[in-house]
């Protein structure tokens, strides 16, 4: 077996994105890891509940070992062994984002020899995680350009605090990553959005629609918004923006908070996506992090253009580096915002 991987968990931003890159790749490469200092830069140290439940299901899907997964615990170590495709449920438990627990499973899941099937639950629709939108229209279209072959489906939307969503993901299981060069500038994307409500008022998701509309227009941008409902345990709203340009999704998403009127969710969410549109990149900042696991594991260099390099994004990067014989790269585009390389050893 080989040697134990070090992980500092303060690494970079220090947060989960550094213990979910290291289940995956642990998994992936078959090396244990040791990890300590699990999000020491968070305002609680320590797995939270949807860590814990993705350390507990990634040891499932390989037959692996922890050390311990309890919430709270600061340091663990973890011994995979072979993928097992099949059928599996995970609970969160609280509204825990079943995105960020997905982003855990899915590249191992996706390699596999066969088949699976999730159904996770907890949160859907939570702050500081990529929404269903996001990964049913950007995420998930982004993976299959790479050449991995997933689906989701959205059951029930889960809203903080009580979540109770239920997030079904199919991963074909075969597939290979291919590399990319997605480093010319995004032109004259085509655009939709979603603007939808979950046990409030139909005008609510209305109004929302309303305020990202007002932004869209007077920014020059056409963007249809369909309005719609959601089934949850708990009222919420949430509204995505989608660019598809020729190589790259970007989606912006935002979601209504107590107190706080749906046209400024709309507006704010609108003035953002504007904002990214105005780059010309076809990688959003949040898409960027996300497409190293795979591109580290193509058989050639990638490139694309982004915004920024974000504290995600260069965490990522120096978690990958640990596992693989893999070099990634950023440096200031000609046209502007960052080049991001990833050459495999």
């Amino acid at each position: 077996m080989p040697d134990a991987v070090e992980i500092d968990g303060a690494l970079g931003e220090g947060g989960g994105q550094v213990l979910r890159t290291a289940l995956a790749l642990s998994i992936v490469t078959g090396c244990p890891f040791r990890i300590h200092s699990i999000r020491a830069n968070r305002r609680q140290p320590g797995l939270a509940r949807q860590h814990a439940e993705g350390v507990r299901a990634a040891a499932a899907i390989c037959g692996g070992r922890v050390t311990e997964a309890a919430v709270g615990t600061t340091a663990l170590a973890f011994v995979p062994g072979s993928v097992r495709p099949g059928s599996y449920r995970f609970e969160i438990g609280t509204a825990g984002a079943t995105s960020l627990l997905l982003h855990a499973l899915y590249l191992p899941l996706c390699l596999a020899d066969g088949s699976s099937s999730l159904v996770l639950g907890g949160g859907t629709h939570v702050p500081w995680s990529p929404s269903f939108e996001y990964l049913a229209h950007c995420w998930v279209p982004n993976l299959r350009r790479l050449g991995l072959e997933l689906s989701v489906r959205l059951e029930r939307a889960g809203f903080y605090p009580p979540g109770g969503g239920e997030l079904h993901v199919n991963l074909h299981g075969g597939s290979r990553p291919r590399p990319v060069h997605w480093v010319e500038p995004s032109e004259r994307p085509r655009c939709r959005g979603w603007s939808q409500q979950a046990g409030l008022r139909a005008e609510v998701a209305e109004r929302q629609r309303a305020g990202a509309l007002e932004v869209l227009e007077a920014a020059g941008i056409a963007c249809p918004i369909a309005v719609g409902a959601l089934e949850a345990r708990s009222p919420g709203t949430a509204i995505a923006l989608l660019a598809e340009g020729s190589d790259c999704l970007v989606c912006v998403t935002g979601l209504g908070e107590r107190g706080k009127r749906a046209e400024v969710v709309g507006r704010e969410a609108a003035q953002a996506f504007a904002a990214h549109l105005a780059t010309h990149c076809p990688v959003d900042e949040h898409a960027a992090d996300q497409l190293l696991l795979p591109l580290a594991l193509a058989p050639g260099p990638s490139a694309f253009l982004t915004p920024r390099a974000t504290p995600h994004l260069l965490t990522n990067a120096r978690v990958i580096e640990a596992f693989l014989p893999v070099r990634i790269g950023t440096e200031p585009a000609a046209s502007g915002g960052t080049r991001v390389t990833v050459q495999p050893g």
